[in-house]
Protein backbone atom coordinates (compact mmCIF):
# COMPACT_ATOMS: atom_id res chain seq x y z
CA UNK A 1 0.00 0.00 0.00
CA UNK A 2 1.53 3.03 -1.40
CA UNK A 3 2.09 5.64 1.76
CA UNK A 4 1.38 9.27 0.84
CA UNK A 5 2.64 12.58 2.31
CA UNK A 6 0.77 15.49 3.15
CA UNK A 7 4.19 17.56 1.10
CA UNK A 8 3.24 15.88 -1.64
CA UNK A 9 0.04 17.64 -2.03
CA UNK A 10 1.30 21.10 -0.49
CA UNK A 11 4.34 21.17 -3.28
CA UNK A 12 1.36 20.91 -5.88
CA UNK A 13 -0.17 23.51 -5.08
CA UNK A 14 3.55 25.90 -4.70
CA UNK A 15 2.66 26.96 -1.30
CA UNK A 16 6.65 26.41 -0.33
CA UNK A 17 8.37 29.26 1.28
CA UNK A 18 11.60 29.32 -0.57
CA UNK A 19 14.21 27.36 1.71
CA UNK A 20 16.86 28.88 4.11
CA UNK A 21 20.38 28.04 3.83
CA UNK A 22 23.46 29.82 4.82
CA UNK A 23 26.91 30.03 3.56
CA UNK A 24 30.32 29.97 5.42
CA UNK A 25 28.86 28.54 8.62
CA UNK A 26 30.74 27.04 11.49
CA UNK A 27 31.58 23.41 10.62
CA UNK A 28 30.24 20.58 12.99
CA UNK A 29 26.69 22.75 13.71
CA UNK A 30 23.80 21.08 11.77
CA UNK A 31 20.78 18.50 13.11
CA UNK A 32 21.46 15.73 10.44
CA UNK A 33 22.67 14.14 7.24
CA UNK A 34 20.80 14.42 3.69
CA UNK A 35 21.59 10.98 1.56
CA UNK A 36 21.01 12.15 -1.49
CA UNK A 37 21.54 8.86 -4.02
CA UNK A 38 21.08 9.77 -7.77
CA UNK A 39 19.84 7.27 -10.23
CA UNK A 40 22.79 7.98 -13.17
CA UNK A 41 20.90 7.07 -16.18
CA UNK A 42 18.50 9.53 -15.91
CA UNK A 43 21.12 12.21 -15.17
CA UNK A 44 22.85 11.72 -18.62
CA UNK A 45 19.62 11.83 -20.06
CA UNK A 46 19.43 15.49 -18.48
CA UNK A 47 22.74 16.66 -18.58
CA UNK A 48 25.86 14.29 -18.52
CA UNK A 49 25.41 13.19 -22.19
CA UNK A 50 25.56 16.74 -23.13
CA UNK A 51 28.82 17.40 -21.14
CA UNK A 52 30.51 13.98 -22.73
CA UNK A 53 30.47 12.91 -19.38
CA UNK A 54 32.84 9.82 -18.54
CA UNK A 55 30.47 9.11 -15.38
CA UNK A 56 27.44 8.14 -18.28
CA UNK A 57 29.85 5.71 -20.80
CA UNK A 58 28.41 2.15 -20.37
CA UNK A 59 31.08 0.43 -18.78
CA UNK A 60 30.50 1.68 -16.00
CA UNK A 61 27.32 0.40 -15.42
CA UNK A 62 26.22 3.17 -12.80
CA UNK A 63 22.40 3.09 -11.57
CA UNK A 64 21.98 4.98 -8.16
CA UNK A 65 25.02 6.73 -7.27
CA UNK A 66 26.20 8.95 -4.56
CA UNK A 67 25.39 12.35 -5.14
CA UNK A 68 26.64 13.34 -1.63
CA UNK A 69 25.80 13.37 2.10
CA UNK A 70 24.51 16.62 3.07
CA UNK A 71 24.77 18.21 6.67
CA UNK A 72 21.37 19.58 7.02
CA UNK A 73 19.41 21.99 9.98
CA UNK A 74 15.95 21.28 10.69
CA UNK A 75 15.19 24.36 8.70
CA UNK A 76 17.24 25.25 5.69
CA UNK A 77 21.25 23.78 5.41
CA UNK A 78 24.99 25.42 5.82
CA UNK A 79 27.03 25.41 2.85
CA UNK A 80 30.73 25.75 2.23
CA UNK A 81 31.47 25.90 6.03
CA UNK A 82 34.62 27.76 7.49
CA UNK A 83 36.99 24.49 8.43
CA UNK A 84 40.37 24.34 9.38
CA UNK A 85 40.54 21.36 7.76
CA UNK A 86 43.14 20.36 4.81
CA UNK A 87 40.99 19.89 1.38
CA UNK A 88 40.87 16.13 0.33
CA UNK A 89 43.95 14.85 -1.82
CA UNK A 90 43.58 13.98 -5.60
CA UNK A 91 43.88 10.01 -4.47
CA UNK A 92 40.83 10.58 -2.20
CA UNK A 93 38.46 12.13 -4.67
CA UNK A 94 39.30 9.66 -6.70
CA UNK A 95 38.64 6.63 -5.00
CA UNK A 96 35.11 7.63 -4.40
CA UNK A 97 34.71 7.82 -8.07
CA UNK A 98 33.36 3.82 -8.44
CA UNK A 99 29.97 5.53 -6.38
CA UNK A 100 29.96 8.88 -7.22
CA UNK A 101 30.76 8.59 -10.74
CA UNK A 102 33.39 10.97 -11.26
CA UNK A 103 36.02 12.70 -8.70
CA UNK A 104 35.32 16.11 -9.45
CA UNK A 105 31.82 15.43 -7.70
CA UNK A 106 33.43 14.24 -4.80
CA UNK A 107 35.88 16.94 -4.81
CA UNK A 108 32.42 19.63 -5.43
CA UNK A 109 31.15 17.90 -2.65
CA UNK A 110 33.85 18.18 0.44
CA UNK A 111 34.05 21.84 -0.89
CA UNK A 112 30.01 22.80 -0.17
CA UNK A 113 28.70 20.58 1.78
CA UNK A 114 31.92 18.25 3.46
CA UNK A 115 33.07 21.61 4.87
CA UNK A 116 30.24 21.56 7.39
CA UNK A 117 30.03 18.54 8.21
CA UNK A 118 33.34 19.16 11.00
CA UNK A 119 35.20 16.35 9.50
CA UNK A 120 38.52 16.01 8.18
CA UNK A 121 37.95 15.41 4.42
CA UNK A 122 38.84 11.69 4.47
CA UNK A 123 36.28 11.02 7.31
CA UNK A 124 34.01 13.10 5.29
CA UNK A 125 34.46 10.72 2.61
CA UNK A 126 34.55 7.27 4.42
CA UNK A 127 31.07 8.32 6.20
CA UNK A 128 29.83 9.46 2.82
CA UNK A 129 30.68 5.88 1.78
CA UNK A 130 29.28 3.91 4.77
CA UNK A 131 26.19 6.04 4.13
CA UNK A 132 26.30 4.60 0.88
CA UNK A 133 26.77 1.37 1.52
CA UNK A 134 23.89 1.12 4.58
CA UNK A 135 21.53 1.27 2.12
CA UNK A 136 20.04 -1.53 0.45
CA UNK A 137 19.14 0.04 -3.44
CA UNK A 138 16.54 -2.31 -4.96
CA UNK A 139 17.69 -4.91 -7.31
CA UNK A 140 14.31 -4.20 -9.78
CA UNK A 141 15.68 -0.81 -11.02
CA UNK A 142 18.35 -2.99 -12.26
CA UNK A 143 16.06 -5.32 -14.21
CA UNK A 144 14.23 -2.87 -16.36
CA UNK A 145 15.74 -3.80 -20.35
CA UNK A 146 13.95 -0.28 -21.70
CA UNK A 147 12.75 3.26 -20.22
CA UNK A 148 9.49 3.15 -17.80
CA UNK A 149 7.01 5.55 -16.62
CA UNK A 150 6.19 5.07 -13.27
CA UNK A 151 4.92 6.80 -10.30
CA UNK A 152 7.24 8.43 -8.13
CA UNK A 153 6.07 6.57 -5.17
CA UNK A 154 6.26 3.39 -6.32
CA UNK A 155 10.15 4.25 -6.16
CA UNK A 156 9.69 5.36 -2.69
CA UNK A 157 8.13 2.10 -1.84
CA UNK A 158 10.95 0.38 -3.49
CA UNK A 159 13.09 1.75 -1.14
CA UNK A 160 11.33 1.56 2.05
CA UNK A 161 10.55 -2.39 1.31
CA UNK A 162 14.23 -2.87 0.56
CA UNK A 163 15.06 -0.89 4.01
CA UNK A 164 12.94 -1.71 6.73
CA UNK A 165 14.42 0.60 9.03
CA UNK A 166 13.37 3.54 7.36
CA UNK A 167 9.40 5.29 7.17
CA UNK A 168 8.26 7.25 5.02
CA UNK A 169 8.79 10.23 7.16
CA UNK A 170 12.78 9.86 6.04
CA UNK A 171 12.60 8.95 2.49
CA UNK A 172 11.69 11.34 -0.26
CA UNK A 173 11.84 11.28 -4.38
CA UNK A 174 12.83 14.23 -6.38
CA UNK A 175 11.89 14.63 -10.24
CA UNK A 176 13.87 16.71 -12.30
CA UNK A 177 12.53 17.44 -16.39
CA UNK A 178 9.78 14.46 -15.70
CA UNK A 179 12.14 12.30 -14.99
CA UNK A 180 13.20 10.48 -11.60
CA UNK A 181 16.33 11.95 -10.23
CA UNK A 182 17.34 11.45 -6.47
CA UNK A 183 16.07 9.55 -3.53
CA UNK A 184 17.23 11.06 -0.72
CA UNK A 185 17.33 9.56 2.91
CA UNK A 186 17.55 11.11 6.38
CA UNK A 187 20.20 10.01 9.11
CA UNK A 188 21.57 11.34 11.85
CA UNK A 189 25.05 11.49 13.00
CA UNK A 190 25.26 8.29 13.01
CA UNK A 191 23.63 7.15 10.24
CA UNK A 192 21.00 6.05 11.66
CA UNK A 193 17.31 6.67 10.11
CA UNK A 194 15.24 10.06 11.08
CA UNK A 195 12.44 12.37 10.10
CA UNK A 196 13.41 14.94 7.31
CA UNK A 197 13.02 18.62 7.97
CA UNK A 198 10.21 20.34 5.94
CA UNK A 199 12.01 21.49 3.62
CA UNK A 200 13.48 18.58 3.01
CA UNK A 201 10.36 16.54 2.31
CA UNK A 202 8.92 17.70 -0.67
CA UNK A 203 7.66 13.75 -2.60
CA UNK A 204 7.99 14.11 -6.32
CA UNK A 205 4.03 14.00 -7.46
CA UNK A 206 4.27 12.57 -11.17
CA UNK A 207 2.09 9.37 -12.00
CA UNK A 208 4.22 9.10 -15.12
CA UNK A 209 7.51 10.03 -14.21
CA UNK A 210 10.70 8.51 -16.57
CA UNK A 211 12.75 5.92 -15.36
CA UNK A 212 15.55 4.80 -17.88
CA UNK A 213 17.28 1.73 -17.71
CA UNK A 214 21.48 0.99 -16.55
CA UNK A 215 23.30 1.64 -19.89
Amino acid sequence: MHRFLFAAILALTGVFAPAAWAEGDKAGEFDYYVLALSWSPNWCEIEGDAKNSDQCDPRHDHGWTLHGLWPQFHRGWPSYCNTAEAPPRRSDTAQMADIMGTPGLAWHQWKKHGTCSGLSARAYLDLSRAAYDSVNRPAIFRKLERPVTLPATLVEQAFLQANPQFDADSVTVTCRDHHIQEVRLCLSRDLQPVPCGRDVIKDCSLNDAVFTPVR
